[in-house]
């Protein structure tokens, strides 16, 4: 992150910036995610919070064991390029993400064939229907010999599936054309996602 060093030095030295963040969030109206692509606050330097790959969400090193805190940070979550923030009406605080801040711990598959319809679950509470508005992706692991599999959420953020979840994904692969080519894949919502595309 490219972003002023006084700023960032601040707010990691500020003992009370979390507290006040927190302080701020309880006051918003409701759980649901709050409409951060319409606010634009000033930034106010870094927290020393991480989302680790497997979701986990730590502050100072420690992890989060609250389950109701994580879940209220999220609803404030906010991508920029590759940067992400906590954002509210006031403030913008940066924060680090190692790979998809969220992870779907669940799926859910009605109907069969061009029918089908996927929901994922991710380990903060929201459910989205893969489809054009919340596509499926794939993306090679190091070393290229297999996939991470993630499906967007909202606003450029994405959960990445569980290997329970991805293996259940993967089963229910059927064989179609893309561009008048063959490719392996899953329908979801009128939308056929290709999962051997990224290799």
């Amino acid at each position: 992150m490219t972003k002023n060093t006084d700023d960032k030095e601040k707010a990691s030295s500020d003992p009370s910036g979390l507290e006040r963040l927190i302080k701020t969030l309880n006051q918003q109206p409701g759980q649901k995610a709050a409409p951060v692509h319409l606010w634009d606050p000033p930034y106010c330097g870094e927290l020393d919070m991480v989302i680790k790959s497997d979701g986990s969400w730590h502050y100072g090193g420690t992890p989060i064991g609250r389950k109701k805190l994580v879940a209220l940070f999220a609803t404030v979550l906010k991508r920029e390029d590759d940067d992400f923030f906590l954002v509210t009406p006031v403030e913008k605080i940066g924060i680090t993400v190692e790979d998809a801040p969220f992870i779907a711990v669940a799926m859910e598959r009605k109907g069969e064939g061009k029918a089908q319809l996927l929901s994922f679950t991710s380990n903060v509470g929201d459910t989205v229907l893969a489809g054009s508005d919340h596509a499926l992706r794939f993306t090679p692991e190091a070393g290229g010999e297999s996939l991470k599999p993630y499906v967007h959420i909202r606003a450029g953020l994405e959960a990445r599936l569980s290997r329970a979840v991805y293996y259940e994904l993967a089963n229910l692969a059927v064989e179609d054309r893309v561009e008048g080519e063959k490719h392996f894949g899953v329908w979801s919502n009128g939308e056929f996602f290709p999962l051997d595309t990224g290799l």
